[in-house]
């Protein structure tokens, strides 16, 4: 059984701006996870030759495989491909397989009217000492090289060019060449208590883990998600780790959340489909956030009927049936406003279960008595109501976020208590 180590190199000037965000690397290293390849890094480099040199000989070093994407492109600024040629030491050539399902694709797919350009062409040249991997649903090929007894694969950075090779081609690749240990995580969400306190009160647990096993603190929006990672053979990691996540849930039964790596709004959907209910969502300061959430989830429309986004008061009032007087008196950010929130998207809705909010998200519209962050949050069905008041510190877009994952939270705990 071999421990392999990956290195991921993304390549764009565009990454390092902020302009795109790299995704590859996130999806390329849950599934070199599942294969049993453990990531070592994962950089980002500029379109500057001795950057990506220098990183290919660092990486070369530190890692059995080194995953390249991007700069394969027809541009000028896509300098991965002849680097790699003087890299790897061979010469440019042009392979004909590709040239034709490029203008495969071109003459029949696309339906390009002119003729390849030159530099349409040149996508199809490769290094004569690298090995061809077929881009079966794009233009840039992967390319195969090996030195010193390790493997580098440069891809495109399209993410679906990528996905595509990777799984046709890297992933067996690498399970056909290597052992592979197996790699194999355990995961429960906790709310309510700090990273700091919840690792005070597993630190024995932690400290008495084997070495093959190690715990992740993933703190997130008031959240503590806990991963045991193991790597061995399956049966043992299997065996070993059950045993280890049975003994660490007993410790933390009063702040589990889900006992599993899966989100609010997966839980939702799995709560509501079990009984055979349906939920809506009444929202004012999320603007349509929850609903986004809710519908992410493939069937949810099975179980999700809709939305009111109520952000203007006028909204409130002539379609949620929210009184006059309690928008004068205690105003939109209340409890009343809420629960009166809740009640009217049941009726217009009618759904067996609803959510609904209402608060100050900033940077402006904060008062004294009701700074940004203060948040109603209230959840419920046709018999009973029950609401949160909060307080968030952060910016617009983290109140929002932090917003709708406590709101998830508290009709997934109604759900259970009430089904």
């Amino acid at each position: 059984m071999q421990n392999i180590k990956a290195s991921i190199i993304t390549i764009g000037d565009e990454l390092l701006v902020g302009q795109v965000i790299d995704t590859n690397s996130a999806w390329m290293s849950q599934q070199l996870n599942k294969a049993g390849v453990w990531v070592h890094r994962r950089i980002a480099v500029g379109d500057v030759w001795d950057d990506i040199w220098n990183t290919l000989d660092d990486e070369k070093e530190a890692a059995d495989v080194i995953l390249i994407t991007g700069g394969l492109g027809p541009t000028a600024d896509d300098i991965t491909k002849p680097l790699l040629c003087k890299y790897f030491g061979g010469k440019m050539v042009m392979h004909e397989e590709t040239l034709a399902h490029i203008t495969y694709l071109f003459e029949h797919v696309f339906k390009r009217p002119m003729p390849l350009l030159e530099r349409n062409r040149k996508q199809a040249e490769v290094p004569d000492v690298c090995t061809v991997l077929r881009n079966g649903v794009g233009t840039a090929p992967g390319m195969l090289f090996e030195k010193e007894n390790k493997i580098f694969v440069s891809m495109p950075g399209v993410p679906y060019e990528m996905k595509h090779i990777m799984q046709v081609h890297v992933l067996p690749l690498l399970k056909n060449r290597f052992d592979l240990a197996h790699i194999e995580h355990r995961t429960l969400m906790t709310m309510g208590i700090g990273e700091s306190f919840l690792a005070e009160r597993i630190k024995d647990f932690e400290e008495a883990l084997p070495s093959n096993i190690k715990l992740a603190y993933l703190p997130n929006f008031g959240m503590v998600r806990l991963r045991l990672t193991a790597r061995g053979t399956r049966e043992e990691v299997q065996q070993e780790l059950d045993e280890l996540f049975e003994a660490l849930k007993a410790r933390l039964t009063d702040v589990i959340v889900i006992d599993e790596d899966i989100s609010f709004e997966v839980l939702l959907g799995r709560l509501l489909k079990e009984t055979n209910k349906t939920v809506s969502t009444a929202e004012s300061c999320t603007g349509g956030y929850i609903a986004h959430l809710i519908t992410s989830i493939p069937g949810s429309s099975v179980y999700f009927k809709g939305s009111v986004v109520s952000y203007d008061n006028s909204v409130k009032k002539n379609v949620l049936n929210v009184t006059e007087e309690t928008l004068t008196t205690v105003g939109a950010v209340s409890e009343d406003t809420v629960k009166q929130m809740i009640a009217g998207v049941l009726n217009v809705m009618r759904t067996d279960y609803a959510v609904a909010v209402s608060g100050i998200m900033g940077p402006d519209g904060g008062t004294e008595e009701k700074p940004v962050g203060t948040v109603w949050v209230a959840v419920g069905n046709n018999k009973s109501t029950v609401t949160r008041k909060f307080h968030f510190r952060f910016d617009r877009e983290k109140n929002i976020q932090i917003t709708a994952m406590n709101a998830l939270y508290l009709l997934c705990t109604f759900i259970r208590e009430n089904s």
